[in-house]
């Protein structure tokens, strides 16, 4: 396959789904910078006009499970990517399970069968949600997928959807095993990880935070910016360089404890305290692995992090302090 078509005018437009939430706010930003505001059509089922990403370019109202709808924004719009972020995450799937199948799987399928018809070119993120307690501490990139939420299914079921889409149909589909993605933009979207992002606002906000996991739980995690960085170097790669793994790469940010992140972030704020009452979503992180091993991403398209633990710490509070 040649390598993935540029952008050089209106009518390849990128389209962008779940574009108001936390990957979204600043996937848009990043891609309207890239190929300017016109080019980048945001869409979401929320209805929020003062949102930035929707004062700042095209915006659409539009449902991954409607399909006749979303085929219709692809024509009218005349969309050759879409960057696919519409879904449901972990600690909001188990509350709601049958929400998160209809979204995480049924927006896929609608994704994916408009990619089909229409010959487009598809993004769709998965996530260390897709291991499950079998899972090596350090895992690697081909394991078991056995994870033990509604959510983490959701995942494995739509990595194997895009690699049957790929080898089937020809259909260019690349997605990465997203970490707990840390970022001060735009407010979490309930999932595990969320702690690592909340105990920034209640250290500056309260100088306390009351943690859902235990001081002792690692996880992997990621500084929105690696994050937004490795999705675009990860669709400008060349389709020929990328194997199986295409549809779900693991990616390394770092990895630490919700102890050490609250040591970090003392260190920075004296007088800062936070104790550890875990609740349900303890369940969920024990269920992942510690780390992740991102040899095949590094091989395949150069995958490197740039912010470790205190990298990311300095950038949360100079970002929400500014």
């Amino acid at each position: 396959m040649a390598d993935p078509p540029g952008l050089k005018k209106l009518g390849e437009r990128i389209l962008v789904t779940g574009a108001l939430g936390q990957i979204g706010t600043e996937l848009v930003e990043a891609l309207r910078a890239k190929y300017g505001p016109d080019a980048v059509v945001a869409s979401d089922l929320r209805e929020m006009p003062d949102h930035p990403v929707v004062r700042s370019g095209p915006f659409r109202h539009l449902s991954v499970i409607d399909a006749d709808g979303f085929d219709s924004v692809v024509v009218e719009e005349g969309i050759a990517v879409v960057y696919h972020l519409a879904a449901i995450l972990s600690a909001t799937g188990e509350r709601l399970p049958e929400l998160a199948e209809r979204i995480n799987v049924g927006g896929m399928v609608t994704v994916l069968e408009a990619a089909r018809k229409h010959g487009l070119r598809v993004y769709a993120p998965s996530s260390i949600a897709v291991f499950g307690p079998d899972a090596p501490d350090v895992a690697p990139q081909v394991t078991a997928l056995n994870p033990t939420t509604v959510y983490g299914r959701t995942k494995v079921t739509g990595e194997r959807l895009a690699l049957n889409y790929w080898k089937q149909y020809g259909v260019d589909v690349r997605g990465i095993r997203y970490p707990g993605l840390i970022s001060w933009k735009a407010p979490a979207g309930g999932g595990t990880t969320d702690y690592a992002v909340d105990i920034f606002h209640s250290a500056l906000a309260a100088g306390h935070f009351d943690c859902f996991v235990r001081a002792d739980t690692r996880l992997p995690m990621m500084y929105m910016d690696d994050a937004i960085r490795a999705t675009l170097e990860l669709m400008d790669a060349p389709a020929d360089s990328l194997g199986d793994a295409r549809v779900g790469y693991n990616i390394r940010g770092d990895s630490f404890t919700a102890g050490e992140l609250a040591d970090a972030i003392s260190a920075r704020m004296p007088g800062f305290t936070c104790d550890f009452v875990p609740d349900v979503r303890q369940e969920y992180a024990d269920s992942w692995p510690d780390d992740v091993d991102d040899s095949v991403a590094v091989a395949e398209w150069g995958w490197k992090a740039e912010f470790g633990l205190d990298a990311i710490c300095d950038a949360m509070l100079r970002g929400m302090k500014s």
